[in-house]
């Protein structure tokens, strides 16, 4: 836990190590198979970008992306399941699409499992599109699960600005 006091409001801001617990115990209620202490930790050391949603009570979300050669990937989003359906998923989802245009990314790709319905629901209302599949790309507890790829362009088109 961090020594600084809890915003009332939630707010967003880059993720710290000292966050790693706290992302951590979220990671673990909210996947089956959860993302280790150690990928976190690459992830920092790539240069990745890392955010968290902070709030009163703790980090109540987080995302990663890695952006790299004008395209972005969005390797993590979560929410703590007892703050989900409140537009935090929204938030964060904004963050790194935001990061990605930062880094002049024309587009931003995500895999997200078919049985995941409410993620599924939130990229599509925030403009990603179904672009294929990668068989077998999750640990499923009996055996493997596909991956849904969607993506999101981002070029700005000039017609649209009216």
């Amino acid at each position: 836990m961090s020594a600084q006091p809890r915003p009332a409001v939630p707010h967003l801001r880059p993720m710290r190590l000292d966050d790693l617990p706290e992302v951590l115990a979220i990671e673990a209620f909210a996947y089956e198979f959860p993302w280790t202490d150690a990928v976190f930790r690459d992830c920092f050391r790539a240069g990745y970008g890392l955010w968290v949603l902070e709030g009163a009570p703790g980090v109540l979300g987080y995302g990663v992306l890695s952006a790299a050669a004008g395209e972005a990937h969005i390797l993590n989003l979560c929410v703590a399941p007892g703050y989900q359906n409140q537009g935090h998923g929204r938030r964060l989802l904004h963050r790194l699409v935001d990061l990605a245009r930062w880094h002049q990314a024309e587009r931003v790709f995500l895999e997200v499992r078919p049985s995941n319905r409410a993620a599924i629901t939130l990229y599509r209302r925030n403009g990603f599109c179904e672009i294929g599949q990668r068989p077998n790309y999750y640990p499923a507890r009996n055996g493997r699960e596909d991956a849904i790829v969607m993506a999101r362009e981002l070029l700005e088109n000039p017609f649209e600005r009216r």
